[in-house]
Order: structure tokens, then C-alpha cells, then sequence
């Protein structure tokens, strides 16, 4: 068995569609970023990529013109097909932290997204949404956060 962490952040910014965990939030925000910024998919990526000893997605999909508004569907799929040969995603759960919009109501739509994407069971999948009571930039309404831990277990001996 192994265990990576994924986190990321992003910026709010008006004038962009807001996705987390695969799914268009309706907001009157999106998040700023290369690709369309869905912290939930790069920290579940990024979770797979570190519990496989891999370098993060930014080293696989650089801030270049090839990858600019990348979906993050894409890029959890291509995490998938890196570690499939030798790993099975055992589970996955993560917290989104957001003052608004209330995420509640689309985690079942994520959790279906993610399952889709990756090829687990949904009840394999945890996706939770707090606030930061007002603290920091997160609490200011000043971007949204995300943190994932994976878990993978090894298909055979790969040492």
C-alpha cells in the first residue's frame, strides 16, 4: 500500500466558470489558473502522482502553451493512465475549502465525475466542504483550497 497527499489553491476570478471535482458550479467566479483550476482534481492528482513517487502534475503538465486551459478531467485521466500498470486506486478522500459557493449540493455529481474518470466505486471516493470561518485568504473570500489523500495498492512486486 501507498499514501500521497495532493493540495492545491487558487485564486478567485471573475469572468471564469467555476469547476470543482469535474463538475461547472454555477458562481459569479471561477478560479484563476493555466488550466480551468480545479483544486479538487490537481489535489487528487497530485495525490495519486506522490503515492506513486512521482513528481507533481506541474512537472507533467508544465504552464505552456500545449496545456493552457487544460481540463483537469483530462489531467486526472492522464494520472490514471501513468500509475494504472502498477497501482489500483484503493480510495481517496479529500476536503474542499471554500467561504462560498456551498459545494454540498454537487458532491454526489463530483463524486459520480471522479469515479467515471479514475474507474473506482463512488463509495470509494470522500469529498467533504468546510469554510475557514472567516480566517486567511481562503476566508476572505480571496480563492478556494483543496487537500486529498490517496490511497494505492501495489497490482504486483515492482521492486
Amino acid at each position: 500500500m501507498r499514501v500521497g497527499i495532493g493540495y492545491d489553491i487558487h485564486p478567485i476570478r471573475e469572468g471564469r466558470k467555476l469547476f470543482i471535482g469535474g463538475v461547472e458550479i454555477p458562481s459569479g467566479f471561477g478560479l484563476a489558473g493555466h488550466s480551468d483550476a480545479d483544486v479538487l482534481l490537481h489535489a487528487i492528482s497530485d495525490g495519486i502522482l506522490g503515492a506513486a513517487g512521482l513528481p507533481d502534475i506541474g512537472f507533467f503538465f508544465p504552464n505552456t502553451v500545449a496545456y493552457k486551459d487544460i481540463s483537469s478531467c483530462v489531467i486526472l485521466g492522464e494520472v490514471k493512465k501513468r500509475i494504472e500498470d502498477r497501482y489500483r486506486i484503493v480510495n481517496i478522500d479529500s476536503v474542499v475549502i471554500a467561504e462560498e459557493p456551498k459545494i454540498g449540493p454537487y458532491i454526489d455529481m463530483m463524486k459520480e465525475k471522479i469515479s467515471k474518470i479514475l474507474e473506482i466505486d463512488t463509495d470509494s471516493i470522500g469529498i467533504k466542504a468546510t469554510t475557514n470561518e472567516g480566517l486567511g485568504s481562503i476566508g476572505r473570500k480571496e480563492g478556494i483550497a483543496a487537500i486529498a489523500v490517496v490511497l494505492l495498492e501495489v497490482k504486483e512486486d515492482i521492486r
